[in-house]
């Protein structure tokens, strides 16, 4: 039985993915996610990169994939940090945003092909992670 006193009464502590040191260091050498994403596949942050152009070029199905594999490789992520199926993920906490960019890209696809209840389930999620993560995502331009 756990310690009442000890119980954190603000929820789960947030969620802090690791960082991609090689990713980040390929995209600011100019490498395309494309060609980073066969060496990094574990990668949200390049799965969203691609779900956005694909987005961008009016590949709607081919968004809505890359994006639900980013979305999986980051839940993948999340587990092996100890999420456990709640609680903050922060937008402040750059490694984080590859997989809130993909749960964003995932839910404007599902919704463009009208898969329902998807956008909504995805849009709960992504507010439960951090409220101020779809305005981030919104102002970057994706």
């Amino acid at each position: 039985m756990s310690d009442p006193l000890r119980t954190n009464l603000l929820g789960p502590e947030p969620t802090l993915l690791p960082a991609e040191d090689e990713v980040y260091r390929g995209l600011a050498l100019g490498e395309s996610a494309e060609e980073l994403v066969a060496d990094y596949p574990q990668s949200s942050l390049l799965w969203a990169i691609l779900a956005d152009e694909a987005w961008a070029q009016g590949r709607t199905v081919e968004s809505y994939a890359y994006a639900r594999v980013g979305y999986h490789r980051g839940l993948d992520a999340l587990r092996k940090s100890g999420w456990r199926g709640a609680g903050p993920v922060p937008w402040e906490h750059e490694p984080n945003r590859g997989f809130l960019r993909a749960l964003y890209a995932l839910g404007r696809a599902a919704a463009a092909i009208g898969e329902a209840g998807e956008p909504e389930r995805i849009n709960e999620f992504l507010q439960g992670s951090d409220p101020t993560a779809k305005a981030s995502i919104e102002a970057l331009g994706s």
